[in-house]
C-alpha cells in the first residue's frame, strides 16, 4: 500500500516537473506572431489588413 502511494507521488511529481519545463521552453522558443496581432489591431479599428 505504501509502495503504491510512493509510486503515485513520484509519478505526479515527475509529471508536474515535465509540464513546467515544457511550458517554460515553449514560451522562449515561440516567435511572436505579427500577423495575428495585426489582424487583432485591424479588427479593433474596423479595417481589413492590406497584405
Amino acid at each position: 500500500m505504501i509502495r503504491l502511494l510512493l509510486v503515485g507521488l513520484f509519478g505526479y511529481t515527475a509529471y508536474r516537473v515535465t509540464m513546467r519545463i515544457i511550458e517554460e521552453a515553449s514560451g522562449e522558443l515561440a516567435p511572436p506572431d505579427d500577423r495575428r496581432s495585426l489582424r487583432r489591431q485591424s479588427a479593433a479599428m474596423g479595417v481589413e489588413p492590406k497584405r
